[in-house]
């Protein structure tokens, strides 16, 4: 019961409040601060590792080091801040450990789009009925599969702008580009996004309601069985 209270308490406190309780070891006030800002670390480290499964090992060793070093943290800036360039340091480190040739955030150039997300990630309604759930589904899975799609510096930019709805001046912060920087790269983000999605729609719309295979197999056969009953009927 008071390890039920004391966790209730820590989800009303501030994140400062919570930032000085987890200096002197406490352990509930640090799972209120991992679970307000699990979303938005999960999703900038998914925004440059691009699987999900990494994502979570990268977040939870980001945590462990933010919980070390959490006796110096000064709130110079927002504690969601500094959670965050901690997760991006680790999750790029994966990256820079799998790969020789990246790309650092704060360097990198808007380069030509590839010629080729509000998205929600709630489940379904169920009152849609199981038909428009899988259709809302499918439809996620392939705005996600678009994200993943930009270059990095547009991806991380989309994400914690569109998804996580940062302002502009927060991603400014955090990636240490200029305000302008951000801007551009999520207005070039978005029409790359668009034009990838308006694509699929595109296809989709010449492939529905598709006749080939067993719905026309299924019509041949019904339409020649009731030709050859009638023949049958008229010969008798």
């Amino acid at each position: 019961m008071q390890q039920a209270s004391s966790r209730a308490a820590a989800a009303d406190a501030s994140d400062e409040e919570l930032a000085n309780r987890c200096a002197g070891g406490d352990v509930v006030a640090f799972e209120a601060v991992i679970r307000r800002h699990n979303r938005l670390l999960f999703r900038t480290v998914r925004s440059i590792l691009r699987t999900d499964a990494e994502s979570e090992e990268v977040v939870q060793e980001a945590y462990l080091k933010a919980w070390r070093a959490l006796p110096t943290y000064r709130a110079e800036a927002k504690l969601s801040t500094w959670l965050v360039r901690i997760a991006m340091n680790e999750a790029f480190a994966r990256v820079r450990r799998k790969t020789a040739d990246v790309v650092p955030l704060s360097s990198a150039g808007a380069g030509p789009l590839p010629q080729e997300d509000a998205m929600a990630h709630d489940p379904p309604d169920p009152a849609h009925g199981p038909e428009s759930a899988a259709l809302l589904q499918e439809m996620r899975r392939l705005v996600e599969a678009r994200i993943d799609a930009l270059p990095a510096q547009f991806r991380i930019v989309f994400m914690l702008r569109a998804v996580e709805e940062l302002d502009v001046d927060e991603v400014a912060q955090l990636l240490q580009v200029p305000p302008a920087t951000v801007r551009t790269r999520f207005f070039r983000a978005r029409s790359a996004l668009r034009e990838a999605l308006a694509r699929d729609v595109d296809f989709a719309i010449e492939d529905a309601f598709g006749f080939a295979g067993e719905r026309c197999d299924r019509i041949v056969r019904a339409v020649t069985a009731a030709i050859e009953r009638d023949s049958n009927h008229r010969g008798s």
